[in-house]
């Protein structure tokens, strides 16, 4: 038998998901969304939510990513020289047609390879997700 993810929690699970998603969602300080949620009539320490996002954040993120569309199959991948922290950094960024960021590598020098590995993960990727969903 499975048990939950909030077994032995005192708030109900939908204050906890309410929580983490106030503190990504406008990424604010833990302070912050402890007064949102005393203005609501909940009375949770920032602590408390410090450890709710370290616990539950990435679990929610990888439910999110397993639920979110594929990738459009047309795909744009573009290099830029730019400034990033006062130093010139080359930007590689994979990027489908409806805009979602597949993905991105920064390197102080022009490195062909890292921009191929890069394609390279980007289509295996894919393969995999293809593949996975016809069963």
């Amino acid at each position: 038998m499975k048990t939950s993810i909030y077994a032995r929690h005192r708030f109900h699970p939908d204050v906890t998901k309410r929580v983490v998603w106030l503190y990504f969602r406008f990424t604010s300080i833990f302070r912050n969304v402890e007064k949102l949620m005393i203005e609501r009539g909940i009375d949770v320490s920032y602590e408390t939510i410090r450890r709710w996002v370290d616990k539950f954040g990435s679990i929610y993120t990888k439910r999110i990513k397993f639920r979110s569309e594929r990738p459009s199959p047309v795909w744009h991948l573009d290099e830029v020289y730019t400034k990033i922290a006062w130093k010139m950094v080359y930007l590689w960024r994979a990027v489908d047609d409806e805009g979602t960021v597949l993905g991105i590598v920064i390197q102080s020098r022009r490195n062909t390879k890292a921009a191929m590995r890069l394609l390279r993960k980007l289509l295996k990727n894919s393969k995999h997700q293809t593949y996975s969903n016809c069963y």
